[in-house]
């Protein structure tokens, strides 16, 4: 009956932690995404950010466009490596 009621709490508590790991990723992308746009000198870091004039950036982003600043803005852009670096850096918070 034991080896049972640690299989059931095993089976319940590994999705748990997975998730909280995946959390923990996704939050650490947004941060270094905010870092990235926190960096830009401008306010076209980009695509979906607002202009001064309230329209959105879109292409004239400097992420849209080649050369110069290379701003992350997507999830998808943050590499493993910049994530090791992260944890590394701030302890993985």
């Amino acid at each position: 009956m034991k080896k049972y009621l640690i299989l059931i709490a095993l089976i319940i508590a590994v999705p748990i932690d997975a998730k909280q790991n995946t959390q923990s990723t996704a939050q650490i992308k947004q941060k270094i995404i905010q870092q990235s746009i926190a960096a830009y000198p401008g306010n076209c870091a980009c695509p979906y950010q607002a202009a001064s004039n309230g329209s959105r950036c879109g292409k004239r982003s400097a992420y849209s466009r080649k050369g110069g600043y290379a701003p992350i803005c997507y999830a998808e852009d943050v590499t493993p490596e910049m994530i090791r670096q992260y944890k590394a850096r701030y302890g993985g918070s």
